[in-house]
């Protein structure tokens, strides 16, 4: 009797993209880029920390449905380099550290208090949610365990990115640790600019008090005089 051959194991999936939008609204939009954006600028100098933002993360292998795509995400002690997801076991076990959140009105409490549970099961030490719409920040501490509540969010500085969350603004402004303000791409392109035009204008200054002095030394010349 012929035995019928066992098939291959099947291999595990894990999907690049889950289908879901980024944002739903140019506001939502702006504030994801921002944080992300300044974030990598933050860690530019460190090869160890990894910053993404809309980023599937699998959080146990063998499970492609536990997973989530924070807005932003920062794993420190992770190389920076491409990657079509976070796979938590192919990094050495290490959880993204901090993840932020940005709402829409469409998001829903559910969704919300999920993402929270998913954050506190798998690792996260700082969580910050964002609601652009009602400029209200609330942020989540790893302690005793579990992420708890940050009773008063405004002025809080990040124990792991040293940022500062000024909610004495309106909206809400996330400053570097030498206290300088999170920009947007537009805002970072007008400041360097605004750098480019004061360099010129310096130069040609510099090349106008060369030309007078030139000027000078030349006429003097004519008198007679050594200005060497």
């Amino acid at each position: 009797m012929s035995r019928i051959p066992k098939s291959a194991p099947r291999a595990i999936v894990y999907p690049d993209r889950d289908g879901r939008r980024l944002a739903d609204n140019t506001l939502q939009y702006q504030w994801i880029v921002t944080i992300e954006g300044n974030l990598e600028l933050l860690f530019a100098d460190r090869p160890d920390v990894f910053v993404a933002g809309d980023l599937l993360w699998y959080a146990v292998e063998g499970h492609p449905n536990i997973r989530t795509a924070p807005d932003a995400l920062v794993a420190i002690g992770r190389p920076k380099g491409y990657r079509g997801s976070y796979k938590q076991w192919e990094e050495g076990g290490v959880a993204p550290q901090v993840v932020f959140e940005v709402l829409s009105p469409g998001n829903r409490a559910g969704e919300m208090r999920r993402n929270l549970e998913f954050y506190d099961r798998y690792g996260v030490q700082e969580y910050y949610l964002y609601d652009p719409n009602k400029d209200v920040l609330k942020g989540y501490r790893r302690s005793g365990g579990e992420l708890a509540a940050i009773d008063d969010v405004s002025g809080w500085t990040s124990p792991l990115l040293k940022i500062r969350f000024d909610c004495s603004t309106a909206p809400m402004t996330i400053r570097y640790p030498d206290g300088r303000p999170f920009l947007t791409f537009q805002e970072l392109g007008e400041e360097r600019n605004r750098a480019v035009r004061e360099r010129d204008a310096a130069a040609r200054e510099r090349d106008r008090e060369r030309e007078r002095a030139d000027r000078l030394a030349a006429k003097l010349r004519e008198l007679g005089i050594d200005v060497d």
